[in-house]
This record gives C-alpha cells, structure tokens and sequence, in this order.
C-alpha cells in the first residue's frame, strides 16, 4: 500500500473542512486505491504544525483555536521546506494582486517534487501559465478545481468530458453570492443593498462583499479558466466586470414586465483576435436555461463543435463543497 502524505496550507474555514474529510475518507482511499493517505502538516498564518506519523484530530483541534503566533520568527516557507509530503493543498487567503503567500507555497511545492492541488485564487489568476510549465517540468500535477466554480464541474468538464471537441462558447453563472442577491431582488422587491445584508447574515457573502459583488470573483475564475483551458495569456485587469450593486429598483420592474431575468454571466468566446473574456450584467429571456438558476446555484453551458451544447447546473456554494472539490482532486491524483 502506497503511503501518501498531505500538507495543508491555510487552515481557514476551508482548510478545517479539508482536513475533516480526509480523516473521514481515510478508508474510501484505502478500499479504492490501496492508499495510506496521511495529513502530516497544517500551516496557517500564525505558524504550523507537522508531525511525520500524521496529525492527531487533537492536535489539529488545539493549533486551530491559538490566537497568537507561537513564535515570532514563524517562516511558512522554512517550514515546508522542512516537511516531508507528496502533496500539497493550498487553502489560504486568496491575493489576485501578487498571488500572496499562497504562490510561494505552490511554487515551492511544484519544485520539491510535489503535487499541488489549489483551492484560493490568487496564485492561479497571478500566475497560472508559470506554475503549470513548472508542474509539467517536475513531472507532477497541478490541480485547480476548488478554484473554478469548486462544486459546480468546469475545468475537469473542459479537459476530461469534452476532450478533443472545439469549444465554441462558454457562459456561466459562476458566483453563487451574486446569483443570491439579483434573485432575492427580483422575487421579493429589496434592493441591493438589502439583498446584500441578507446574504451577509445567512453567511453567503463576506462582510466585505466587493470582491464578489463588483465581479472579481467571477472574473477570477474566468482568468484561471482561459489560461488552463484554453492557453490564453488573459490577465484579470484584461476583463470587463459589471457590478451587481448598481441594479436600480426601476430596472428591476423593467425586466419583471418584460419577462427577462437578471443574471451575473462570465462569458469566454474563441475569436479571430484570440481569447475573450467578460463578467456581464445579462437580462436573459425567460426561456433561456440560465432564467431558471435560482440562489445561491450557479451553472455553465458550454458550445462545441461535436457534442453540441452542454450545460451543468448545480453545486454548493459553501466551504465544504470547496473542501470535496479540492479531495475530488486529490483522488484523480491518487487513481493515476
């Protein structure tokens, strides 16, 4: 039996859920891939914990309740350099500006000869082409599901499902917090703001809810999306965003007379001029599919040439769908 090991940088609402299931899955892996998988280190940004054997549940429970830096001279990248894993899952804060702490952790990874599996943004929507000529290099993988729609199937759709097909169009509904707002807006008459403060107080949106609501977040994953799947040199300041925020009381009564249905869609359409990329505000037909994605679900439809249209509705928006989307990577890595 092949004894894996698994360090976890970032120990946030996510990286706990993580760690959670790979305690629970440990049988599943056994059973399936004749795999010891063993959590063996945590780092977040007050320090880290590492033990070779593996992490006890009571271990774990205790550096997640510390306040304070066990040390002043914590350094993150001395410590995994320290550490002996074959997989890295990277689950810290997402910096779309610099990628972060989290670019050097993948990049450390990637050289040590590790897997890296990404669950934040930052690092991918920084610096995605870099990291994946890396991987390939070290002859290891990078996997990036819980960072592109997480629950919802979009870069395994692409590269696995619809293998060797032209992609003519895609668009999806890829930020459930957005999707929430405009439908409490047009089913129960609030305005943003309040909409907003609703998602807020269930928990759906941050209490800093601009990088979802002004279309960073689906813009983000457009950018990661265009380079992994479609080689595309896109950087986010590339993509026109709209704002869910600027939805007036008076265009909400114009669409609901009109019969169309406001949704926050990012778009990637091949051209002759290349890759382009978009985050519209689109008042769409009754009768499109997109009309009858309601809350926080979100969705993708996706255009070929061969297999016609697809379209994939469904996936929680909450962090432990992130946390099943980065171990559904995990055992892709694990069956190969």
């Amino acid at each position: 039996m092949k004894r894996w090991n698994i360090v976890l940088t970032g120990f946030g609402t996510v990286g706990k859920q993580i760690a959670r299931l790979l305690q629970e899955r440990k049988d599943r892996y056994r059973q399936l891939y004749q795999a010891d998988v063993r959590l063996v280190g945590v780092a977040r940004s007050i320090g880290g914990l590492y033990d070779p054997h593996g992490l006890a549940e009571e271990g774990l429970n205790a550096f997640a309740q510390e306040k304070k830096a066990a040390a002043s001279a914590w350094n993150a990248e001395a410590w995994l350099a320290k550490t002996e894993a074959d997989i890295l899952i990277e689950a810290g804060p997402s910096d779309v500006q610099t990628g972060g702490a989290s670019l050097g952790f993948i990049r450390q990874a990637l050289t040590k000869g590790m897997h890296a599996i990404a669950v934040s943004k930052g690092a991918l929507v920084v610096d995605y082409s870099g990291l994946s000529a890396l991987a390939k290099e070290q002859g290891v993988q990078l996997k990036i599901s819980g960072a592109t729609a997480a629950a919802l199937p979009t870069i395994d759709l692409f590269t696995y499902n619809l293998a060797g097909c032209e992609i003519r169009h895609v668009e999806g509904i890829f930020t459930g917090t957005t999707n929430f707002v405009l439908t409490s807006m047009m089913e129960e008459g609030i305005s943003s703001e309040e909409a907003i403060r609703r998602a807020q107080a269930m928990g759906i949106a941050e209490p800093d809810p601009t990088y979802d609501i002004e279309g960073f977040d689906t813009a983000s994953k457009l950018t990661i999306l265009a380079n992994a799947a479609f080689a595309a040199p896109i950087k986010l300041s590339d993509i026109p965003r709209a704002s869910v925020r600027e939805v007036t009381p008076e265009q909400i009564a114009e669409w609901k007379q009109s019969g169309r249905v406001p949704k926050l869609v990012g778009t990637i359409r091949p051209t002759a001029d290349g890759i382009q990329a978009a985050v519209e505000l689109k008042a769409v037909e009754a009768s499109h599919p997109f009309a009858r994605v309601k809350g926080t679900t979100k969705a993708i439809r996706v255009e070929t040439d061969v297999m016609g249209d697809l379209m994939v509705v469904g996936g929680k928006s909450d962090p432990v769908a992130a946390a099943a989307a980065a171990l559904k990577d995990l055992e892709h890595i694990l069956s190969k």
